[in-house]
């Protein structure tokens, strides 16, 4: 697992760009952390870093929003699902269908349903502070993922 502390949103945004030279189609990837803690934030970064410059928010009212990045991006929001059984009948499997990245805010509410190939936990610390982890399934994947966040040039 590799842990970042980030001190505002503008760093959590330039975290997440950096992260999604990590991302490859297919990817399903987690967010769990409490509210306020920099999901959506994180995740505005991850999309820019995947090619999007609209407006990213947060889709919580409407579950899903899909972004046409240069990876097609799924940002789901599962904040007002009650656990895995509220999956049931929404074609949830049909967001993983390999040909772009997958972020799912509040995954932990999906656990057990996909198999996630990267694991974000954010926690705030302090006021403004932020500490993300990351980890992937792949202890490789992990491995280049640190070689990028130590890249000062990106």
């Amino acid at each position: 697992m590799i842990a970042c502390i980030t001190r505002n949103a503008e760093e959590t945004r330039a975290l997440g760009k950096k992260l999604s030279r990590a991302l490859k189609a297919g990817d399903a990837v987690s967010l769990s952390g409490p509210l306020g803690s920099g999901k959506t934030c994180l995740i505005q970064g991850l999309v820019r870093g995947l090619g999007f410059s609209g407006k990213v928010g947060s889709p919580s009212f409407v579950l899903v929003t899909e972004y046409p990045a240069s990876l097609p991006v799924q940002h789901v929001d599962l904040y007002r699902l009650g656990g895995p059984s509220d999956l049931d009948g929404l074609g949830w499997e049909e967001l993983f269908n390999g040909h772009g990245v997958t972020l799912v805010e509040w995954g932990e509410k999906a656990e057990g349903r996909f198999p996630w190939s990267c694991r974000i936990f954010l926690e705030q610390e302090g006021e403004n502070e932020r500490r993300i982890s990351v980890q992937f399934e792949d202890p490789e994947r992990e491995r280049n993922l640190s070689k990028v966040l130590n890249d000062s040039g990106a």
